[in-house]
């Protein structure tokens, strides 16, 4: 695509990966990753079952890095690379059950990372708030479109490109309606504290499709069996659930204590 590409016009591509999607297969890599290097959240369980299912996962990204080095490479070979604007993002967190399609910090807190060498001081990092929504925008302005209108909710983000040290925004939203199963979800969040509303809190917090045949699944429901799940590790299952969630990001990066249902 980027070859064919008309020679000497302006360039806009968006390049979707299908890594790190699954189903995922063994071997995929020549040198994948190790058990040890592998770092399991507490609301997953500590297993060798779980360990495997991680490690699938980390090849399939590691493989994911190896095609978008192949994009640089190509951008290099063309001679654009230092006035092209490249954006790596993803659409939502893990495929792993109360990661995708949860408005927790691992279902929404995603990659993005700017490469724009005329632009963009290589390392430098923006440590405030973002949002998905800002990205058209964005990218009107970037393209010479002014005033895009009133459609476009977002936040013109350009300017933190050259001094990442500007406040963009105090606050985020999410939100889930459906994906695979009937859900409704709003949160918010600053820059610490996450305020979640669940609109169906009768129903339990079931993963995505692909989270429901995927081996953690599998490990969550044989120990659920025999009883050996933690309150955090039985999340996928609880009903009814919390119809408000507060949580202190800060102090409780997972977020497992919900402080709405602390009375101080």
């Amino acid at each position: 695509l980027l070859q064919d590409r008309p020679a000497g016009k302006p360039l806009f591509n968006w390049l979707a990966a299908l890594d790190p999607h699954r189903p995922y297969h063994p071997n995929i890599i020549p040198d994948g990753s190790r058990p040890e290097e592998i770092k399991v959240p507490p609301y997953h369980p500590e297993t060798p079952a779980e360990r495997a299912d991680y490690q699938l996962y980390y090849d399939e990204i590691t493989r994911l890095d190896r095609y978008v080095g192949d994009v640089m490479k190509e951008l290099d070979a063309q001679g654009v690379s230092d006035n092209t604007m490249v954006l790596f993002i993803s659409d939502n967190g893990r495929p792993f059950p109360r990661d995708k399609t949860t408005l927790y910090d691992s279902g929404i807190k995603t990659p993005w990372i700017v490469k724009w060498p005329a632009r963009v001081e290589a390392g430098s990092v923006y440590t405030k708030l973002v949002s998905t929504v800002d990205i058209a925008k964005t990218f009107l302005r970037l393209g010479g479109v002014e005033n895009p209108g009133q459609t476009f909710e977002g936040i013109d983000f350009s300017p933190l490109l050259t001094e990442p040290e500007k406040p963009l925004r105090d606050y985020i939203y999410a939100e889930k309606n459906w994906h695979d199963f009937e859900d409704h979800v709003r949160a918010v969040r600053n820059d610490r504290y996450k305020y979640i509303r669940n609109s169906y809190p009768d129903l339990p917090q079931t993963p995505s499709a692909d989270g429901l045949r995927s081996p953690t699944y599998v490990e969550l429901l044989r120990l659920r069996e025999i009883g050996e799940l933690t309150p955090a590790q039985e999340a996928c299952f609880t009903a009814p659930r919390s119809e408000e969630e507060l949580y202190d990001t800060k102090l409780d990066p997972f977020e497992l204590n919900n402080l709405v249902e602390d009375e101080r």
